[in-house]
Formats: C-alpha cells, sequence, structure tokens
C-alpha cells in the first residue's frame, strides 16, 4: 500500500505567522508515521509547512498514494477540504483517510466534503488496522476497526466501537522526524531568534476540566511516557539536529511531581542537558516544583491564568484560584524562570469590571511574557454547547473555521478586539514606567491606549 501522509498547513498563507515565525514540526502525523514504520507499512509525509499546495498536487498525481491521510485541525479545514477535493480529481482510485481534533464532531460534514474514513481520537492503532483492513482489497467496509466513521453504501453514516486509548504509550516509538526536513525548522528559528527550538511531548490527555479547552484526540485523561524514555528522546534530537531549546507540548506538565522528579533524576543520570519552556497550572506548581524545573534546564514556564477576575476562572471552570496564580508566577521569576502567561478576553459573562481585575493581576503578577486572544468556542467543548443557542454567526462551514464563530456576549466582538490593545498597551505601559523608560515607544503606546479605550466606548454603546 502507498500511503501518503499530510497536514495542510502552509506557512506562507499565514501573514501573522510569517511574522511570528514559530514553527514546529506536526508531532502528531509523525508519530502515525512513527507507529505505522514499527508496524512494517511504508509510507511518505509531505510536510505543507515549507511547501505549497502546487506541490502537493503534483506529488499526489505522480505517485497516486492507495491512502491520503490528513490531520485537520480548525485552522487547516479549509485546505483540508481542498486537498481532499484535488484528490480525487488527480487520482480518483486513492482512499481519502482524515483524523486531528477538528473531525470528531464534525464527522458529517467531513464525508460530505471528500473522506472517505474519518479516524476518531487516537490514531496509530486505528490507522494501522484501516491500511491492513484496505490492503486486503475487500468488497466488505471496516465495520470490525475501531475508531472509525464512514458512509456505507446505503447512504448511512456508520460509526465503529470506539477506540480504546492506549494504556502504556512507552510502547509508542519516537516521531518519525526522519520523514521530513527538521533542518527547515531549526533554520527558520535560528534566522528569525536567534535560538532554534523542536517540539516533544511526554503525555497524553489531560485530566482537568476546562470549559473552552478540545479533548477530541485524547480525552480527558493522563498517559505519560516514562521519563527515561523522554530522556532517549532528547539524546536523539540533541545529537540528530541539536536545537538550542525544547519546547514541550504537554498541557500540564508538572501535573505529577513524582514523574518530574524522576525526570530531573533521569536527565542527571544520563547526563543529557536541555534548556527549555512548557505549560503548567498554578494548583500544580509550588516552590519546590519550580526549583526541580530550574534544575531540569527549564528556562521559561507558562502558567494558565485566563483572566485576573476570579469569576470569570470560575465560569470557565479552571478551578484554580487568581492568588494561585500570581504567587506562582511571582515566585517562579524570583527563582530564576522566566513567567508566561495566558489571557482570554470576551468569555461569557465577562464586563469591563472583570477586564480591569485582569489589568490588575497582569500588574500585580508581572509576568514576563503574556499573549491575549478573544474567546471563540470550539465544537464539542462545553463552552460551545452553553453558547450554541447564542451564536448570532451563520458562515458556511466548509469556507470558515470555529474561530469565525461569534455569539452573544456582554458586549459586542469588537469591544472585546479593542480590549485586547487597550489590556496589552496598559500593562506594557506599566512596565516600562516600572523600569523608568522613557522613549518615543511610550508615546506610542500611550495613543494607542487612549484609542483603544476610545473605541470601546464607542462599540459599549
Amino acid at each position: 500500500m502507498r500511503v501518503l501522509l499530510t497536514h495542510g498547513y502552509f506557512i506562507a498563507e499565514d501573514e501573522k505567522e510569517q511574522q511570528i515565525m514559530r514553527p514546529y514540526p506536526p508531532l502528531g502525523l509523525l508519530y502515525i508515521s512513527g507507529f505505522l514504520n514499527q508496524q512494517g507499512v511504508h509510507n511518505n509525509v509531505f510536510d505543507s509547512t515549507f511547501s505549497d499546495k502546487e506541490s502537493l498536487f503534483k506529488q499526489i498525481e505522480e505517485e497516486k498514494p492507495d491512502i491520503l491521510a490528513i490531520y485537520a485541525n480548525l485552522m487547516t479545514k479549509v485546505n483540508v477540504l481542498e486537498i481532499a477535493k484535488t484528490c480525487k480529481k488527480l487520482s480518483p482510485k486513492t482512499t481519502i483517510v482524515l483524523g486531528g481534533p477538528d473531525v470528531t464532531y464534525n464527522i458529517e460534514n467531513y464525508l460530505k466534503h471528500g473522506a472517505d474514513f474519518i479516524v476518531i481520537g487516537e490514531g496509530e492503532n486505528t490507522m494501522f488496522e484501516l491500511v491492513e483492513f484496505l490492503s486486503e482489497r475487500s468488497e466488505n467496509l471496516p465495520h470490525d476497526v475501531s475508531g472509525l466513521a464512514f458512509i456505507d453504501r446505503n447512504g448511512v453514516l456508520v460509526k465503529t466501537s470506539p477506540r480504546v486509548k492506549m494504556k502504556e504509550i512507552d510502547e509508542l516509538p519516537i516521531p518519525n522526524r526522519d520523514a521530513i526536513d527538521i533542518h527547515k525548522y531549526i533554520d527558520a528559528w535560528k534566522s528569525h531568534h536567534g535560538e532554534s527550538a523542536l517540539s516533544v511531548s511526554t503525555q497524553r490527555g489531560c485530566p482537568y476540566t476546562c470549559k473552552w479547552c478540545s479533548t477530541a484526540v485524547y480525552g480527558q485523561s493522563y498517559r505519560r511516557r516514562s521519563p527515561e524514555k523522554v530522556v532517549v528522546e532528547l539524546k536523539e534530537i540533541q545529537e540528530k539536529y541539536a536545537p538550542d531549546t525544547i519546547w514541550f507540548v504537554d498541557d500540564v506538565f508538572t501535573v505529577s511531581h513524582k514523574w518530574l522528579g524522576e525526570f530531573v533524576d533521569a536527565l542527571e543520570e544520563a547526563k543529557v542537558k536541555v534548556k527549555f519552556e512548557c505549560i503548567s497550572r498554578a494548583d500544580r506548581m509550588n516552590k519546590e516544583v519550580i526549583a526541580l524545573l530550574k534544575r531540569a534546564g527549564c528556562f521559561r514556564v507558562w502558567i494558565g491564568a485566563e483572566s485576573g477576575s476570579q469569576k470569570i476562572i470560575d465560569a470557565m471552570d479552571r478551578r484554580v484560584s487568581v492568588d494561585q496564580v500570581r504567587e506562582m508566577i511571582i515566585e517562579t521569576r524570583r527563582q530564576g524562570i522566566e513567567a508566561g502567561t495566558f489571557i482570554m478576553l470576551g468569555y461569557p459573562g465577562e464586563t469591563e469590571e472583570d477586564i480591569e481585575e485582569t489589568i490588575h493581576h497582569l500588574k500585580v503578577s508581572d509576568p514576563d511574557h503574556f499573549t491575549i486572544t478573544v474567546a471563540y468556542p470550539i465544537k464539542g467543548t462545553d463552552l460551545y454547547d452553553e453558547i450554541d443557542k447564542n451564536i448570532t454567526t451563520n458562515h458556511d462551514w466548509a469556507k470558515s473555521t470555529d474561530r469565525e464563530i461569534d455569539f452573544k456576549r456582554t458586549y459586542n466582538r469588537k469591544f472585546y478586539e479593542q480590549a485586547v490593545s487597550y489590556v496589552t498597551s496598559e500593562v506594557t505601559i506599566y512596565k516600562l514606567l516600572k523600569k523608568n523608560t522613557i522613549s518615543f515607544s511610550l508615546f506610542k503606546l500611550r495613543l494607542r491606549n487612549i484609542k483603544s479605550r476610545v473605541m470601546m466606548s464607542f462599540y459599549r454603546l
């Protein structure tokens, strides 16, 4: 069987990412590739990140793969549909398989728009069993392959039994990074930031219940690779690619204090030194945990806050206090690790007073970095279910993404978009004044701040 894997993200189409230029290899796809290799199934990966659609279409036309498997998320959906449609024209006999976080709650739509099979949830075993089934050229359909969805010959949607999640993810091979040109990522980082970075995953699933967060692939679980296996992967990455830093993509890197301690021991025993950043939660951090992170080589930790208003944090079901977040941001910086945090504006029920509390929170905690987004609902999340009846947009599903969905809020979306600018400028001005930095940039920030406040007042009416 000729199996071609791709993911449909083209950095040349993303003006914002071209400015930021912090691309990471498609880890999920490389896990699938490595697993298929482990099972003796030859496959190729078309890494779309630094390529273009014309090159992908040319490879499909020339190779005419038996299976084209595409990873889909809410950012790449429109491209994925175009790739599936074009593949049907260039290679009509190719079976199109889709997987990833966006497919689980949009199964029928994806099947109506070119997909032959949908892989629901964790993909390695499902993909392998589907490839095995299709290689037999049977006239039947794969009803016995768990974790699939497809349309039968009577036009009926079929969902097979749910795929049981892997209990021992140590059995998974290291992602097949050799399948793509990793040095393109290294070079992009190096040329734009002076330091390169690669991503590593140590766990699957998240045991927490934040209402806006999607758990469509790995579920609300916690499964982790052994520290020793992670160290082996880090050592291989260093020997092959020598990145300057590592980004651990795990939802909560410090969720297990026992695992973290064993990870530090494994690094020291193997004499592996690594510089990394990660994400955590304030309630899974303390002075001792931060000290362990420092020993392990952590230079930056992102501590989720989302809001400075306890009312909004509780509405999100974050199960953490604003005071905890502030304390851990301050303690992280005190121990010599950079602290970053995430802020979300426009969550249901958020008022101007809540936004002012968020500004106060950022000034008091004083993180080194913070990012702000306007809340948007992802299908399949509790947030989506809560606002479903209050959706105000009516986009064509095949030509839009969940990011474009809007709903009735305390104020309209444009208010919150201006609020992003207001919060950013207000906090940045505070930081500059705290450092006694007087410059033309400060003057421009003040103008931006005033403009944002005026526009917020305008859109509030």
